[in-house]
């Protein structure tokens, strides 16, 4: 027997698995383990196990680029491959072809992976919801260009608000290259400055949909610099787009009716507005009318001519406050002086004389007795009326009888 070199022992056994046709397909159901990925090469090495063994597992980029999900340690998996040997160490392993989870579909697990991963990344977080614009002035429609759906958004958007301009971004909704053309609609609308963009397509099965559940779509909606109105498919069809969008419609018809205001309610609210702002106006008119009134009539009092008025009507009141003092003491003085004349005359000597009486003067001297005379004095006798000049014969004093007689 020939003694062999450990290359050619290694080289042989390859051999000889290569040849055995049993080994060249094979159908093995485990749980991975130490999965790893060279993100450099694109293959992905780790260990197919049960609660007995483990094998190792190989699967090249080629390969690995069309699995739908992403391989992860502890997963249950059915792999088809061939068993093949790692010449230079030594190793058999079983180099992978494909590769599907057991139990659950793969489609069914890309798409949960896939919801696991935006999640993450905050593509469903509702604080990154934004407001629909009130009156949006462009719209943007991200759609199939021969589907029905595009048909009936623009139906509705020209009965509801005729006033926005409308663009059309035509995109695959269906296929392969769904996803790419979607997603490039998307941006572009965007980059041409819509204030709003419709995305959708009619119904259809999951397979139809499933552009809508792709991870490009999805990165593109949550990027858009505007909100984004996604209608998939039917009321009962649910799809990642719709999620990640800032506002889900049933229907292509129902994201138009929601995109835009009724015309009919605009023209209604337009005229209680007016209505509002006539009454909001005649107020401010009125108020202000009356605040300048107030400033006029302010004004006039404090004006040079209004105060000389009101100088001259004082001026005017206490001169005639003062005349009517004047004549009220001019008054009362006359009525004193009449009351003092009246008494005067009562003591008067001319009221004496008036009565019958005469006054004596010896000169300038009133003679008051008769023993004050001689006889030979000359006398004045004032009467009421004129007088006389009389000479003293003879004196005779009073002693109570009658009145001298000169």
């Amino acid at each position: 027997m020939a003694i062999l070199t450990v290359s050619q022992l290694n080289r042989y056994v390859a051999f000889r698995l290569h040849e055995d046709t049993n080994l060249q397909t094979v159908f093995v159901r485990g749980e991975i383990a130490n999965f790893k990925r060279n993100f450099k090469s694109g293959h992905c090495y780790f260990s197919v196990k049960d609660e007995d063994a483990s094998v190792r597992a190989v699967m090249f980029r080629m390969n690995a680029e069309r699995l739908p999900f992403a391989p992860k340690d502890g997963m249950d998996v059915l792999l088809q491959g061939r068993v093949t040997l790692y010449e230079k160490g030594g190793d058999y392993q079983i180099q992978v072809l494909d590769l599907q989870p057991d139990g659950v579909g793969a489609q069914a697990l890309a798409l949960q992976q896939r919801r696991e991963k935006l999640a993450k990344l905050g593509f469903f977080d509702p604080a990154h919801k934004r407001q629909l614009p009130k009156l949006p002035q462009k719209i943007g429609i991200v759609t199939s260009r021969s589907g029905a759906a595009l048909h009936d958004m623009l139906q509705i958007l020209e009965r509801r608000y005729p006033l926005a301009k409308v663009c059309i971004y035509p995109a695959i909704v269906q296929g392969d290259a769904a996803p790419a053309s979607i997603a490039e609609a998307l941006r572009t609308a965007g980059a041409d400055r819509c204030d709003i963009i419709l995305m959708g397509r009619g119904g259809g099965s999951n397979e139809d949909l499933s552009a809508f559940q792709s991870e490009a779509v999805a990165e593109a909606v949550f990027h858009a610099p505007v909100p984004v109105i996604s209608a998939v498919g039917h009321e009962t069809d649910h799809c990642i787009a719709d999620e990640v969008a800032d506002l889900r419609a049933p229907t292509p018809s129902a994201a138009a009716e929601l995109a835009v205001p009724d015309r009919a309610s605009l023209l209604a609210m337009l005229a209680d507005y007016r209505s509002r702002l006539d009454s909001a106006v005649t107020s401010q008119l009125t108020k202000k009318q009356q605040t300048l009134d107030a400033l006029l009539h302010r004004l006039e009092r404090q004006s040079p001519a209004q105060r000389v008025q009101l100088s001259e009507e004082k001026l005017a009141a206490l001169t005639a406050r003062l005349t009517h003092a004047a004549e009220n003491t001019l008054r009362r003085a006359e009525q004193q002086w009449q009351l003092a004349a009246g008494r005067l005359e009562a003591v008067s000597p001319v009221a004496i004389l008036q009565r019958g009486y005469a006054l004596a003067y010896r000169g300038d001297t009133l003679v008051r007795q008769a023993e004050s005379l001689h006889p030979g004095d000359t006398l004045n006798i004032r009467f009421s009326e004129g007088s006389i000049t009389a000479t003293v014969n003879d004196v005779t004093p009073d002693h109570g009888g009658d009145t001298d007689e000169i």
